[in-house]
């Protein structure tokens, strides 16, 4: 077969990292990078840590609004598409690179495969959430992560080409956790972020890592909202680090929001380097879907920043070690006490990372099977 990837963002690309050499081995792709995210910090090194193929196709679209950058890749992806005419073309998430490719795809007639399709927060406040809605409908097949995805798609009278293959994230994290249990690697990220984060001290249980990206966590007063709750679980004893966005950065310059001295701010790291820091942190705080699938798989602690999340059984499965608290500041300091006390912190995080078995989730394999077997009946 003749395949078109489309991704633009860091967890696409980690989702394609692990789909992309079982493709290429067996059929030929065409790979296409929007350049959502848009500078080396935030997607640009994952190609080479993960070894990609390069892109054939970078979009370039850069930074700008949901509206924007969906039409400057329909406008740039479009003549691609056109001229190259793949049998399939491939999106994943819930990007506005994933609803472009989907519009570009339907608009050429072209079949579309929706990686981690059902996903549902039922919350059409949130941008990703529209868009996972569309490009679920547009969709020739949908390849669902979890079996909650599958349930969500037949409720909205999705059943033709269906599969549940689960996480392609589980796969590389599987992969990638035995390189990073070692808490010996924490010495190695400390020297690598003096520049950035000068007298920063990184020990097991010793700090909490967060991130914070979305479009509803940009606006001014839950920028405020967020900045507060991080300061209030932020010591000298134990910092934040906080790995930022640079358009939350943009966002926080530009509100005139400072952050408190015990919050420590460094660029978005790689991906080991992001899976070491969860693994060996006392708990994450985010507002990530990916932070949010990847912590769990480690056991570690995490507080989701949003008053909703679509990865329901991360939660129901976590054994009450992930909590959804939105930007409330005293549900924060509540639920740290409790899953992450400075007491033990350390101890806590020293067996978590020698105890760590994650077992993949076979989710390439399974979406390449079924492709090969055909169009949905």
């Amino acid at each position: 077969m003749r395949l078109a990837s489309v991704v633009g963002t860091r967890p696409q690309l980690i989702k394609a990292a692990v789909l992309q050499p079982i493709l290429r081995a067996r059929h030929e792709e065409l790979f296409i990078d929007t350049g959502q995210h848009y500078d080396d910090a935030l997607a640009g090194a994952f190609i080479n840590e993960l070894d990609l193929v390069p892109p054939d196709h970078q979009l370039g679209v850069g930074r700008g609004s949901a509206t924007e950058q969906t039409a400057a890749i329909l406008a740039r992806l479009e003549p691609i598409l056109s001229t190259y005419r793949p049998d399939l073309v491939i999106v994943y998430g819930d990007t506005n690179s994933t609803l472009a490719g989907a519009i570009v795809a339907a608009q050429l007639q072209l079949p579309l495969a929706h990686v981690e399709a059902g996903l549902r927060s039922f919350d059409r406040r949130m941008p990703e959430e529209v868009n996972r809605l569309i490009v679920d409908h547009l969709s020739t097949w949908a390849f669902a992560p979890t079996a909650t995805a599958v349930d969500n798609l037949a409720a909205e009278g999705i059943t033709q080409g269906v599969t549940l293959v689960g996480d392609l994230m589980q796969d590389l994290a599987a992969r990638m956790s035995v390189e990073v249990r070692d808490p010996a690697v924490l010495a190695q990220i400390e020297a690598r972020l003096a520049d950035q984060a000068p007298g920063l001290r990184l020990r097991p249980g010793g700090y909490l890592l967060a991130t914070v990206h979305r479009a509803e966590n940009r606006e001014p007063a839950a920028l405020r909202a967020w900045a507060d709750l991080l300061a209030s679980v932020a010591s000298g004893t134990r910092p934040v680090v906080l790995a930022l966005h640079p358009g939350t950065q943009a966002a926080l310059t530009a509100a005139g929001i400072p952050l408190a001295p015990a919050i420590r701010v460094v660029q978005p790291q790689g991906y080991r380097t992001a899976l070491a820091l969860q693994l060996h942190a006392a708990a994450v705080l985010t507002d990530s879907g990916g932070v949010q699938r990847e912590a769990a798989w480690l056991g570690v602690p995490c507080l989701v920043l949003r008053s909703t999340t679509e990865w329901l059984e991360a939660v129901a499965d976590s054994d009450g070690r992930m909590v959804v608290i939105g930007l409330d500041q005293n549900r924060a300091i509540e639920a740290l006490a409790r899953l992450a006390p400075e007491s033990s912190a350390a101890a806590d995080s020293a067996q978590r990372a020698a105890s760590l078995r994650l077992a993949p989730a076979g989710a390439a394999a399974a979406i390449v099977d079924r492709l090969e077997a055909g169009l949905p009946a």
